[in-house]
C-alpha cells in the first residue's frame, strides 16, 4: 500500500486554517479520498495542557513551553499520524511543527534550530500550506468569532513576530495562499494550490 499524504495547515491566529481544514476536509473526500483531519495542539494529555496555558495567558519560559508542543507532537505522530499514512490515508493537520518555529521562535528561541530539529525528527508535509494574512486582520477576526481566546498568543505585537517568521520560511514543501476575502474565495485558492503542489 502507498504512502498516505500528510497535509500541514499553517498560519498566524485568525488566518482562517480551520475554517479551509473542513472545507478541504470535505473536498478532498468528495473526490474519493479516505480523509484523517486533526489538529495540534491535540486533544492528549500535553495538548490539553498546552491549550489551558494558552486560555489562562500565563506563560511557562519558553523552552518548557517548546517541550510541550515536542511531547504532544510525538504522541501525535506516533498515535495517529504514522499509522493513518502507513494505512494510505490523507492526512490533514491543523496546525504542525512550522507553527512551533514561528510562535516558539516568536518567544526568541532559536527559529532556524527548532526547525532543523523538527525535519529531523517528524514526517516532513507533503504539502504545508501557510494561511497568510497580516496580524492585525487576524487578531480582528479572532474578536469577531467569539469563542475563548487564548491571550498568551493572541497579542498584535507577539503575532507580528509570528507573521515575520513565517515570511522567512522557504522550504520546498511549503505553499503560502492569500487568506484574505471570503471563505469560498480562500477555498478555491487552498483546493488549486494544494492540487499544483501535489502534481509537481
Amino acid at each position: 500500500m502507498n504512502r498516505g499524504k500528510l497535509i500541514a495547515l499553517e498560519g498566524i491566529d485568525g488566518c482562517g486554517k480551520s475554517t479551509q481544514a473542513v472545507l478541504l476536509a470535505d473536498a478532498l473526500r468528495a473526490d474519493g479520498h479516505d480523509v484523517l483531519l486533526t489538529r495540534e495542539p491535540t486533544d492528549g494529555p500535553t495538548g490539553r495542557r498546552i491549550r489551558a496555558m494558552a486560555r489562562s495567558g500565563k506563560r511557562v519560559p519558553a523552552f518548557e513551553e517548546l517541550g510541550w508542543f515536542f511531547e504532544d507532537r510525538r504522541e501525535h505522530v506516533v498515535e495517529v499520524i504514522a499509522p493513518a499514512l502507513a494505512a494510505g490515508r490523507t492526512v490533514l493537520t491543523d496546525r504542525y511543527f512550522l507553527s512551533t518555529v514561528a510562535y516558539q521562535g516568536a518567544r526568541g528561541l532559536d527559529w532556524r534550530e527548532i526547525l532543523a530539529r523538527s525535519e529531523g525528527e517528524f514526517p516532513l508535509p507533503d504539502a504545508a500550506l501557510l494561511f497568510v494574512l497580516p496580524a492585525a486582520d487576524g487578531l480582528a477576526r479572532v474578536e469577531t468569532r467569539g469563542g475563548p481566546a487564548e491571550p498568551a498568543f493572541e497579542q498584535a505585537d507577539f503575532l507580528e513576530k509570528v507573521a515575520s517568521i513565517f515570511a522567512a520560511l522557504d522550504l520546498p514543501y511549503l505553499v503560502r495562499i492569500d487568506a484574505a476575502g471570503d471563505v469560498d474565495e480562500v477555498a478555491e485558492r487552498t483546493r488549486s494550490a494544494l492540487a499544483e503542489k501535489l502534481r509537481a
